[in-house]
């Protein structure tokens, strides 16, 4: 299993310009994907940076016939020209889509800051061996610490309700209909842009129950002990930030960790501030 993440700025490259051409170009250079999640992707959105004017889903969507598009914007609002104006994050999967959570992530008030809505899209994912996993795709707040904060807590709490439910006895109803008691694996991969460094109170929030069946590791951590994270944003030399660290990763469950094949960031592309992750790991490996 092959997966991406990446978050594209809108198509605005590292050079300012706005080119959904160059993005798509990107994602098919960095070679086939069982998933792709892709943040910061935008609808109708002319006020942003580059002013860009089409609609990304509607492009993602035809660039890949062969994926299933989930859409799971975290703005969604009127538009001045009457239509309405969407910014959030994507996933595409060539894979089973068997289940899809879309995720409002909290957004306590906090004052002196600015902020925005945050969702994060979870979709059970069938494999081609056996069985399922879970993806969680999202793009946590940037500004205001106490919002991330309890963004992390939410995307821990996910791990551990799916223990819980894993765990949770059979009832009559749940054998068809909504009732249906569906898969909802242990097995979990979380990626996108988590507006953390690595080693800050965040990140060490988010990997506190590693250890622990309904924890979370970081990726890179796990395939490359005592490595550095390489640069995710800002590496050549964007209009923010003003100096390049990492904020992008992929994280995962145990039962993932020793299926783990390999864990990169394309430090090549210019074509967003972000730079891409990917991920694969070999299916047959899996834990329970």
């Amino acid at each position: 299993m092959r997966v991406i993440s990446w978050n594209i700025q809108w198509g605005r490259g590292a050079d300012g310009v706005v080119n959904l051409s160059r993005t798509l170009e990107t994602l098919h250079a960095l070679g086939p994907a069982d998933v792709i999640c892709l943040q910061e992707v935008a609808v109708n959105f002319p006020e942003l940076a580059g002013a860009p004017d089409a609609d990304a889903t509607a492009i993602l969507a035809e660039a890949f016939p062969d994926h299933l598009l989930v859409d799971a914007p975290a703005v969604d609002v009127a538009g001045a020209d009457g239509g309405r104006s969407r910014f959030g994050n994507v996933m595409l999967s060539r894979l089973p889509v068997e289940q899809i959570f879309i995720h409002r992530l909290p957004w306590p008030p906090e004052a002196g800051v600015p902020s925005m809505p945050r969702t994060a899209i979870e979709a059970v994912i069938g494999l081609r061996t056996a069985g399922a996993i879970r993806v969680v795709s999202t793009h946590l707040e940037y500004y205001a610490a106490a919002q991330r904060q309890a963004q992390v807590a939410y995307l821990c709490q996910l791990q551990r309700d799916a223990r819980g439910r894993a765990n949770a006895p059979r009832h009559a109803r749940d054998k068809g209909g909504p009732f249906a008691r569906r898969d909802d694996p242990l097995a979990a991969i979380a990626c996108g842009d988590f507006n953390f460094q690595p080693g800050s109170d965040d990140w060490c929030a988010m990997t506190a129950a590693a250890d622990e069946a309904a924890g979370w590791f970081d990726a890179w951590s796990l395939r490359h002990p005592g490595v550095a994270h390489p640069p995710s944003v800002g590496v050549h030399g964007a209009d923010w930030p003003e100096h390049a660290f990492c904020c992008d990763y992929f994280f995962v469950t145990r039962p993932v960790a020793g299926a783990l094949q390999r864990v990169s960031y394309d430090a090549h592309s210019r074509a967003s501030d972000h730079q891409p992750l990917v991920l694969e790991l070999d299916e047959r490996l899996l834990g329970g």
